[in-house]
């Protein structure tokens, strides 16, 4: 599907002018401001910086160099300018939070997911309310530095997962992400690439920043974070990922993100 945003998101997100930062509710209603539920966003981008967050549900988030997973109650940030893609699925509810490029300098200059306290939850609720605004008061630019603050300083989480360029690479990480259940060893890797197991791991090294291991391992919570946002079991995610038993997987999951799966997607109020 193609990008379909409203009049009033399309006008808010590349305007330069206005608000230095513009708080939006997002809902799968079509008249929301900013539109959820499940669709696809084709490639594009913003002038200003966004940051989102759903209560239900998982967003993808696809750029040149890798994507990134949002889960609920997690905060996903775009700086200006940067082309992406967008898959969502089943998200019900959330914000939304653009930044002009003028304050948005000093946030994290690439693509990232963060966690959310309890102060950054309420400062956006309250920006929530000033929407319709050309302008803001003094109370109110005190509550967006506050924000500002609170997304600088917030916690990145581990849900990206870097895609490499050399094509000889590149066969061999797809191949991997189609068969994610598939326990070939570094070597039987290269030897199907048609590279050396010295060629292979110093390839993924350089171009992701990860061993071999590690990368696999983070495709595989890519795949175990999807599927458990569409409520499928943990013994159907497990089994699907080629782990031996459940209690295998959730053990894989709590040393990943400190927190069991069931407990990761938890719904709270946000």
């Amino acid at each position: 599907m193609d990008r379909q945003l409203t009049k009033v998101e399309t006008d808010i997100d590349d305007r330069l002018d206005g608000p230095p930062l513009v708080a939006l509710r997002g809902s799968d209603e079509p008249s929301t401001d900013f539109q959820l539920g499940t669709r696809e966003y084709d490639w594009h981008s913003h002038r200003r910086g966004q940051m989102f967050c759903v209560e239900s549900g998982l967003i993808h988030v696809r750029t040149s160099h890798g994507s990134w997973l949002l889960p609920p109650h997690r905060a996903g940030w775009m700086p200006p300018d940067v082309p992406h893609k967008v898959s969502i699925s089943g998200a019900m509810s959330g914000w939304s939070v653009l930044t002009a490029p003028a304050v948005s300098g000093d946030l994290p200059r690439k693509p990232c997911v963060i966690g959310i306290g309890d102060l950054m939850r309420s400062l956006v609720r309250r920006a929530v309310s000033w929407t319709a605004q050309e302008s803001l008061e003094p109370e109110q630019e005190r509550v967006v530095a506050v924000l500002l603050d609170e997304i600088r300083r917030a916690p990145h989480e581990p849900l990206h997962l870097p895609m490499p360029t050399d094509p000889r690479l590149l066969r061999i990480t797809k191949a991997i992400l189609d068969r994610p259940d598939d326990e070939r060893t570094a070597e039987e890797w290269a030897s199907w690439g048609a590279v050396s197991p010295r060629t292979l791991r110093r390839l993924v090294l350089a171009e992701t920043g990860l061993s071999f291991a590690q990368w696999r391992q983070q495709a595989k919570l890519t795949h175990a974070l999807e599927m458990l946002a569409r409520g499928d079991p943990v013994a159907v995610v497990s089994d699907a990922l080629g782990y031996a038993t459940p209690s295998n997987f959730i053990a894989m999951f709590r040393r990943a993100f400190g927190d069991s799966p069931a407990h990761y997607f938890a719904t709270r109020d946000t």
